[in-house]
């Protein structure tokens, strides 16, 4: 048992989506507790709707409103709501997106107030969550903005490698006009920056991708690479920073150059993640970079096809809570000592807790 296991709070996400199959599953396995205290941000009846198509777990949870009431030998679940909710799996709907942003929000407010260490947060689908009152395209926007950083950055994390991203949720069409040498100096400080503090890399490598075919061929294929990305890069090297680049991304990751770097700045959303998620397997996590708090997520969406089937597959997930506690006990062991001598993370703290915590 670790005594000093931090208390991880839960979003549920979207209520017709896969969220709370996921974490019935995840935390049905007493063996995590040893590592962390969850906190589940939904309503007793919304768990035990779920509860009722996963017969063979046994979820041992308690219900509470007061945070001195949270135990730490068994799931504890925070209810957001009193009310009976219609809960249609697999259904898009205005009622998954409600209840998906009041947990979201029960939760954030909880982090913010130290209640709860770090946030995992569930998947709900941008389509039911935009309103007047929630004018976000995700996650990322809504905790920049709630805690109120100049910037943050969407970083795919896994064994293998990290992907971070440029241009997050843009239309390909306009993915250009939002790619400048600021924002690419700025991504990059803060890369570099998360890298030393939550993940113990003391002198981190960062490649940076092209963002046209062959990187532009000096020119001959588009001028971003020579008019902004390279004087990007030639400024985060000045300020004594190992980045290198633009590559072009095709033959950056057939060629397998990612093993050489700890992190990859992408242009856009599908040049960074069809590389990660096909490298990462499934076990791909989410990672929320430049924020006071941590927060992380799997690296999978609603899944509203096998929503309520029992088919949700629990590893991303799994991933993102042991990421969480991973950049948890990172931060506090780098605040504590700024010379972290941790070695670069590769097979990793997260592979070795996961490893210990279900191995048979």
């Amino acid at each position: 048992m670790n005594p000093h296991k931090p208390v991880i709070g839960i979003s549920c996400g979207d209520l017709n989506g896969v969220g709370l199959e996921l974490i019935i599953k995840t935390f049905s396995d007493v063996r995590l507790l040893d590592h962390c205290t969850p906190v589940i941000y939904a309503s007793g009846k919304a768990i035990n709707f779920y509860r009722k198509t996963l017969p063979e777990m046994a979820l041992n949870a308690q219900t509470f409103r007061e945070y001195s009431r949270i135990n730490p030998k068994q799931v504890n679940i925070f209810n957001c709501w009193e009310e009976d909710v219609n809960i249609t799996p697999g259904e898009l709907n205005e009622t998954g997106g409600k209840y998906a942003i009041l947990s979201l929000q029960t939760a954030v407010a909880a982090l913010q107030q130290k209640q709860i260490d770090g946030l995992v947060t569930a998947p709900f689908h941008k389509k039911n969550v935009q309103s007047d009152e929630f004018p976000y395209t995700g996650h990322t926007p809504y905790l920049k903005q709630f805690f109120q950083v100049p910037d943050v950055v969407m970083m795919m994390c896994s064994d293998q490698l990290r992907v971070a991203l440029l241009t997050e949720h843009v239309p390909v069409k306009d993915v250009a006009q939002h790619i400048t040498k600021e924002k690419i100096v700025k991504k990059l400080q803060l890369i570099h920056k998360s890298l030393q503090t939550d993940f113990g890399i003391d002198k981190p490598r960062i490649a940076v991708l092209g963002l046209n075919p062959h990187s532009g061929d000096e020119g001959v294929i588009g001028n971003e690479e020579e008019t902004i990305i390279k004087p990007a890069i030639k400024e985060a090297k000045n300020n004594n920073m190992i980045v290198v680049g633009p590559y072009p991304a095709d033959g950056f990751f057939a060629r397998g150059r990612y093993d050489a770097f700890d992190c990859i700045l992408a242009m856009y959303h599908d040049q960074g993640l069809i590389p990660f998620k096909t490298i990462a397997g499934g076990e791909g996590v989410n990672y929320t970079a430049g924020l006071p708090v941590v927060r992380t997520s799997p690296d999978h969406g609603t899944a509203f096809d096998i929503a309520g089937k029992d088919k949700a597959d629990t590893t991303s997930f799994l991933a993102a809570i042991f990421t969480c506690i991973d950049i948890i006990n990172q931060r506090k062991g780098y605040a504590e000592n700024r010379k972290n001598p941790m070695r670069k993370m590769s097979r990793s703290v997260m592979q070795h807790a996961r490893d210990e915590a279900f191995e048979d």
